[in-house]
Parts: structure tokens; sequence; C-alpha cells
């Protein structure tokens, strides 16, 4: 693909979605300069075709204006980066949070930076570090005018409506989300999108990870189990007894199943490089859009259960829930029952 309609953007925050998004943008004749506060990520780009910079000032000063401006940062840094930004723009710049900010947050800097006629867009990017060959779908939320100035930026950047069958039913020709792009309305609504997008996502690995968990177990009947006044037993253990392989259950999943997906293709890949998760901790983080997910659900009345308690396992994954079961163990141990000991130090 080669867009016809070239332009230049800058980027600040080289990391792995950050720089991948600049070699797509390049890739398809479209001009960059770079910013990170880690040279050898700036050095590496350059290496590539992009113009790098040691400094912000330097890097405004390479951008043609009006500039358009995207940051690719921690949710956290997004604000001091404006801050420094603020000074160095000027009326009809576009700065574009490609991150995944707090949606209220892209309310109130949308208005400050109206005051200096600077546009602000925030842009929720879904794709990973697989989004330079297959594409980014992009939620976006600012400006009509501005948001239509950066079109092209958002098309190459977009997978195209080539990775995907068109939907049967559908019957709009107008829009770009059969391009996989939308612009969702004002600021904020694109990391509202964005927000409950992840929240969906929480939901849906519970769900595959779950389910893969309980194949794992099928072979229960098979093993010794304690028989005690403590431990309910397994009723039927005849019917547990397949041992079957969950790395090849996943492999087939991905091929017409209706639970298949990209979440199924990096389960069924992890399994591959490591069929009995010695790789992996257990430990499942949360950056944030879970949980502001549940909240806007409690705010607005609407059920959302599979999300929250996705949210929470996440949680427990953490040992955030230890103290409470060592506490279920205490008052079990009250009742007369038997209390597990903590393991012994080695």
């Amino acid at each position: 693909m080669t867009t016809d309609r070239p332009m230049q953007l800058g980027m600040i925050g080289l990391g792995r979605m950050g720089a991948n998004l600049v070699r797509r943008l390049m890739r398809d004749g479209h001009r960059c300069a770079v910013y990170d506060i880690h040279p050898p990520a700036v050095a590496e780009l350059v290496g590539e075709g992009a113009t790098g910079s040691s400094s912000l000032e330097e890097f405004v000063h390479q951008l043609e204006t009006p500039r358009a401006i995207w940051i690719m940062v921690p949710a956290a840094v997004v604000q001091p980066t404006l801050d420094q930004l603020r000074g160095l723009l000027q009326a009809d710049d576009i700065v574009i949070d490609g991150g995944n900010s707090y949606y209220r947050d892209d309310i109130t800097r949308a208005e400050a930076l109206k005051t200096s006629g600077i546009h602000y867009v925030d842009c929720g990017t879904s794709g990973g570090v697989w989004g330079l060959d297959r594409g980014y779908c992009l939620m976006i939320g600012g400006e009509t005018e501005p948001v239509e100035r950066l079109g092209p930026i958002f098309k190459t950047i977009a997978p195209g409506a080539g990775s995907a069958e068109p939907t049967p039913g559908r019957t709009r020709t107008d829009g770009t989300a059969q391009d996989g792009y939308l612009h969702c309305g004002p600021s904020g609504a694109g990391h509202f999108v964005k927000m409950v997008h992840n929240g969906i996502e929480y939901g849906m690995m519970a769900a595959i990870a779950e389910g893969l968990n309980i194949i794992a177990h099928a072979n229960e009947g098979s093993q010794d189990r304690p028989v005690d006044a403590e431990t309910t037993p397994l009723r039927d253990p005849w019917a547990y007894r397949f041992e079957i392989d969950v790395a090849e259950v996943a492999e087939v999943w991905r091929r017409g199943s209706v639970v298949g997906s990209w979440l199924v293709d990096l389960t069924a890949d992890a399994l591959a490089r490591s069929p009995q998760l010695a790789d992996f901790a257990g430990r499942v983080s949360d950056s944030g859009e879970g949980r502001w997910t549940v909240a806007a659900a409690v705010d607005t009345g609407v059920p959302a259960g599979v999300i929250t308690t996705a949210l929470f396992e996440r949680f427990q994954s953490r040992g955030e829930g230890d103290f409470g079961d060592k506490l279920l163990s205490a008052m079990r141990a009250e009742f007369g029952g038997h209390a597990e000991k903590p393991a012994e130090k080695p």
C-alpha cells in the first residue's frame, strides 16, 4: 500500500507500539519525526528513515505547521508530556494521545488545550506488537475537523477493509469503520470505547483460561484425592478420566470454531512453546481500563458481571486476596475444621 496523501507525523514514545506505528507509517510513504527519552530507540528508527531529535524543543521545530504529534507513552506520563509540549506548540497544531488514558482526563485536557487553539484527539489503539503487519484498530475522539485532517494517517495505521470479510447484513456504505478506524464522538469518546473494549478483553481472556483449565482437570477421576471430612468427594470418578492434550485443543479451536479468535491464537502459541506453562508466573496485571469499565457500569447502572469478575480474578492472581484467604482458613479452623499450615520456607 502507498498513500496518495502523504503527511508528516511526530511520534513521542518509541516503545514497541510507538516504534511500530512509525514503521507502518513510513512504509506507506509518510514522513516521521521521533523523540524518546531513550536515545537508542531514536537512533534505531533514524536508521530506518525517521528524523530523530534529542529534545522536545528540537523535535517540535522539525515538524511542519500545523503540526500533528502522536503521544504513545504510559497514561501516567501523558500529562507531564502535554505540560512540556504546550508552550512549544501553536494554534491549529494537533496532539493525539494514542495510549490508554482515562477518558475523563481526555475531556479535561481537550478543554485546557483549546484555550491555546491546540486540538486534542484521543485515539484508542488496539493491535499490540503485531499491529505492524496486521494494522491497528483505532477508536477516535475529538473535534471533526482535526480528525478528518488526520484521515490519511489513520487510514495507513488501520488494517483496511480487506482485513475482514464484509458483514453480510451491513448496508451502510459511508464511514470508515470497515477500514478499521472510527470517529466515535467528541473528546473522550475514543478512549471510552477503547476502555470498554479492554474490559471485554478481560472477560474473553478469563473465559478461555477457565475453560481450558477445566479441560486440564478432566483427569481428576484418575488422581489420588484425600478421603477425609474436609474434602468434598468427587462424584462419579469414572466420568473424569480423560487425558486431553490442552495445547492441541487450543490448536484445533483455531480452525472453524465459534470461539476461534486472535486470543485463542495467542493461547495456542503460548501452550506450544510452554505446554505446562512453566514460563509464566500466573500473575496478571491490569493497567486501568478494566477498573474504569466497571466504574462506568456502576455509574450508569449497567450490569457487567463477567467483566467485573474477570477484573477481580486479576487481583487474585497477584495475591491481593491472600489475606482474605487466610482469614477464611482461620474461621474454618475456629469452627473445628482443619486449617492448612503455611508451607515451610526452604
